[in-house]
């Protein structure tokens, strides 16, 4: 059964902040510029899911210049000396801190995925029966980045709000 989320998406922003602050730019030179556009493009996603007392999935999304970039810094290497694989590592591991701290935030009983990193469009990727709730959207060192939050309904829960923050 699974249970209101508690996250909100000042939450979810404070979150993706304390990411960017510590691993992806630690001197404060190139933030995360929000931009509120839930529709822009992406290149590159990764996600966990939860499930157990809440079930949805967290998927990171950017631009494949952003996620290099994002590896980049994360790795502390130049963009050019990242590989495919470092790139899918950091992807799912950025997917897995922010899936980590909203995880902490629900009741007992929710389970972490594994991550999944597809380097292809976002659009690729579907959530049966799961509705976006929450969501960091912005422009970082001149890419798309957006961190988002879907809610998995399911059959056995009809009393879940549709939109819920």
């Amino acid at each position: 059964m699974s249970v209101e989320v508690e996250v909100n998406e000042n939450d979810l922003t404070e979150m993706v902040d304390q990411v960017w602050e510590s691993y992806l730019d630690p001197e404060g030179l190139n933030p995360l510029m929000q931009t509120y556009d839930e529709n822009q493009p992406s290149d590159v996603h990764s996600s966990v899911s939860i499930t157990g007392s809440w079930t949805g999935h967290i998927v990171y999304a950017s631009s494949t210049l952003a996620a290099r970039r994002a590896a980049a810094a994360f790795l502390a290497v130049e963009p050019d000396e990242v590989s495919e694989e470092d790139l899918s590592d950091v992807l799912g591991e950025l997917a897995n801190i922010v899936g980590g701290n909203v995880k902490a935030m629900l009741p007992p009983g929710a389970f972490l995925s594994l991550p999944q990193v597809v380097l292809a469009p976002e659009a690729t990727a579907r959530y049966p029966n799961a509705q976006r709730i929450s969501g960091v959207y912005g422009i970082w060192d001149g890419e798309p980045v957006s961190i988002s939050m879907w809610h998995s309904s399911t059959a056995d829960n009809n009393s879940t709000k549709e939109g819920a923050e």
